[in-house]
């Protein structure tokens, strides 16, 4: 991962969809959660990290590959991403 500074505006909408990703009244399909949860743990935390959840923890080790599935994305490029897909959303 590399340390890059987050512009403060980038940072202002990515919480902006984060709090509004948890107002929304339609729950999206598992695939687009799934996408979702991997473009937020990319944006805020960097490549993924830790081991791999045992294939027994299928929530645990699908949202891991979720996050993994997007190493050396830039954490920008990723909070973007993450901001577009939740605006896509239907309300």
């Amino acid at each position: 991962m590399t340390n890059t500074t987050i512009p403060a505006d980038l940072q202002t909408a990515f919480d902006a969809a984060i709090a509004h990703s948890k107002t929304l009244t339609t729950r999206p399909d598992n695939l687009t959660l799934l996408q979702l949860y991997g473009l937020y743990k990319q944006g805020s935390a960097g490549d993924a990290s830790g081991e791999r959840p045992g294939m027994t923890d299928f929530v645990a080790r699908a949202k891991w590959d979720a996050w993994a599935a997007r190493k050396g994305m830039p954490r920008a490029e990723a909070m973007q991403s993450y901001i577009d897909q939740i605006n896509a959303l239907p309300e």
